[in-house]
This record gives C-alpha cells, structure tokens and sequence, in this order.
C-alpha cells in the first residue's frame, strides 16, 4: 500500500481551497460538492467540509492507503482484527474510473480509509 490521499477538514471550503490552491500553492486538480483535491508532490491532498453529524465538532485528519484491490485488502486486514466502519463501496463514478473506499480506526481512534481506483 502507498498513501493515497489525505483528507484535511475546513469550516469555509471557498476559504480552504483558496488558501492551498494561491497561498500555498499547490495545484488544484478538481472540485467535487464539499471538497476540493491538490496535488502534493504525487499524494492527493483532499481539503473538504464536515462529515454530516460532525459540524463545529472534533476535525478529523484521514490517511487513505492505496491499494490496486481493496476487498483482497480489506480481508487481510480484518483477517488481522481490524474492523471496518464501512465495508469497500462505491464512492464516486470518474471519467476514467471508480473510486471505492473503506473507512476503519486505528487503536487510537484516528480514521483511516482504503481507497482503490478500479479502472
């Protein structure tokens, strides 16, 4: 696995994405309903709003690890204790392909994800 993406939580996206796309500068590849994704030098930097429920509560910072099969992985990591908050699904249909992902902690409760491009 690889890091994928990074996922940052901001309370204005228009504020968010301005400030990494013409104050830090990194190149903004597209913009999807609350979020907008950059380029960091290869790894997908995600700057997005709240999850729903979580509005002016805790910010979660979340590693996505890339995998070419996400079921095969996810087996060998529940083969491993690990349980998923979300089994693999579809999240997004893109021009080229789809991205499935699958959300777990790790011991400390910081959220991960799974992310896979199926082609």
């Amino acid at each position: 696995m690889t890091i994928g993406q990074i996922g940052l939580t901001v309370s204005d996206l228009a504020r968010g994405i301005a400030f990494y796309r013409d104050v830090v500068g990194l190149p903004l590849l597209f913009e999807a309903p609350n979020a907008g994704f950059f380029d960091c030098g290869g790894i997908r930097l995600m700057v997005g709003l709240p999850h729903r429920g979580r509005e002016g509560g805790r910010r979660d910072t979340i590693v996505y690890f890339k995998t070419a099969d996400i079921a095969a992985t996810a087996a060998v990591l529940k083969e491993h204790g690990i349980e998923f908050e979300t089994d693999p699904h579809l999240v997004a249909r893109m021009m080229d392909h789809e991205l499935w992902m699958a959300f777990f902690r790790d011991p400390d409760g910081n959220p991960l994800a799974l992310m896979c491009e199926k082609r």
